[in-house]
């Protein structure tokens, strides 16, 4: 955890003892009263905080504003649905990487009972996205939608992007910085890959196919190897 993160409305009050962030500061940053500390308030400022007394129960704080973060990359993924397991890694790992927004969306091939998953019914899924801002030294995360199929997410794409749709199949080459502009909407099938209805839509709304490589990787590691490239463009 390198930046120590709070949503807006916890600026000023007391932090709970028990909650990570005081479990981090006290045993693992090693603050005692009057030390400073990284923070940053969630979409917001960087600053840094000051813990102002350690108390049984809480820790008092106080947060002085410094700078804003940096624009997220306008990198925008569309998702199948991956198995929960999967789900919690790519939130983590693209919210490091600086992508704009996620969009899941229930594929052909995917297995339908992954959006019922305790991942998506709690808040869950917004402490990986804050574990990765978190990792990055950023106050940003990304928007995270869900879309009924992939004619629904294909249609919120921002209008002029580049759209490339990654498949280990029919795709002509492989890919490249080239060419990669912004904003960019990269798409990632279910692990089965995608359904010829699928890749005739995504052909039909202006994505091209590409690959990365002749190795076959987990949904994770795609998305992160995916991401390494278009960050090589900017």
């Amino acid at each position: 955890m390198n930046l120590i993160l709070f949503e807006p409305e916890e600026i000023g009050k007391p932090l709970a003892r028990a909650d990570p962030r005081a479990l981090h500061i006290l045993g693992i940053l090693r603050r005692r009263e009057g030390d400073p500390f990284d923070a940053g308030i969630v979409n917001g400022a960087l600053g840094k905080g000051t813990l102002v007394e350690i108390r049984a129960d809480a820790l008092a704080f106080r947060f002085v504003e410094a700078s804003e973060p940096p624009a997220a990359d306008p990198v925008h993924l569309l998702l199948a649905l991956p198995r929960p397991q999967t789900a919690r890694k790519i939130l983590n790992e693209a919210t490091s990487l600086g992508v704009a927004s996620i969009r899941f969306f229930r594929s052909e091939k995917g297995e339908p009972g992954y959006a019922s998953s305790v991942l998506w019914r709690t808040p869950e899924w917004r402490r990986h996205l804050l574990d990765g801002a978190a990792q990055a030294f950023d106050t940003r995360i990304p928007e995270v939608l869900h879309a009924a199929g992939l004619a629904e997410a294909v249609a919120a794409v921002p209008p002029g992007s580049t759209r490339v749709a990654l498949d280990n199949y029919e795709a002509p080459r492989r890919l490249s910085p080239a060419g990669l502009g912004r904003p960019l909407v990269l798409a990632f099938g279910p692990e089965r890959g995608w359904s010829a209805s699928e890749r005739d839509l995504l052909r039909g709304a202006g994505f091209s196919l590409a690959h990365l490589g002749a190795r076959v990787l987990r949904t994770e590691t795609a998305v992160v190897a995916a991401l390494s490239v278009a960050k090589a463009a900017t």
